[in-house]
């Protein structure tokens, strides 16, 4: 497989194209990083992105955490949405069955401020996990305008298979950023 050089300022992220994140090295100032063909630099001292022979400047993009935690972001996705599609689940629909799991007879007003999610789009969320018998809406018995949710056996057993999936993702991210960086980051971010 052919690679070509790349040289950096002192650390270089590697993303492919598709934003999979590769690998990260240490180099001191101008020695060059060989990438793989088809793969590019998050960062280089040049402010640059190689995508094949031309080479696109990050600007100030290079400077603001959000463009670096979005490009993350991604690859957490597409990893999840990967590792968790026997089960055709989405990463929302998941968290929304991660917390009723937790929290059985909460309200979708809870649920939603819980999640950040708008509760027009949290009804079309429940209205299809319901629809696959894996949550059931059920009158509250603290409030009557309300719905108390709750798992179905089959959202029971679905949620135990996705358990059991998103571990392994966990441990492809692990492997992937290395332990002393996944903790750093998760322990940065988890708090906000």
């Amino acid at each position: 497989m052919q690679q070509a050089p790349v040289f950096t300022d002192g650390v270089a992220d590697i993303v492919d194209v598709d934003n999979n994140f590769v690998n990260r090295s240490r180099m001191d100032r101008k020695q060059p990083v060989h990438v793989k063909r088809g793969t590019m630099p998050l960062r280089t001292s040049a402010t640059m992105v190689r995508r094949g022979k031309a080479a696109v400047r990050l600007g100030i993009l290079d400077e603001r955490l959000g463009y670096f935690v979005r490009r993350l972001q991604l690859w957490v996705f597409q990893d999840f949405i990967k590792g968790l599609s026997a089960l055709d689940l989405s990463p929302a629909q998941f968290s929304v069955l991660a917390i009723i799991a937790a929290n059985t007879g909460l309200s979708q007003a809870e649920l939603s401020a819980t999640l950040g999610i708008e509760r027009a789009r949290l009804v079309r969320l429940l209205h299809d996990l319901g629809r696959r018998n894996l949550t059931q809406r059920l009158p509250s018995s603290r409030d009557k305008r309300s719905h108390a949710l709750r798992l179905t056996a089959d959202g029971q057993k679905a949620m135990a298979r996705a358990k059991a999936l998103s571990v392994r993702h966990e441990e492809r991210l692990m492997k992937k950023l290395g332990p002393e960086r996944y903790r750093a980051i998760f322990d940065a971010v988890r708090g906000v």
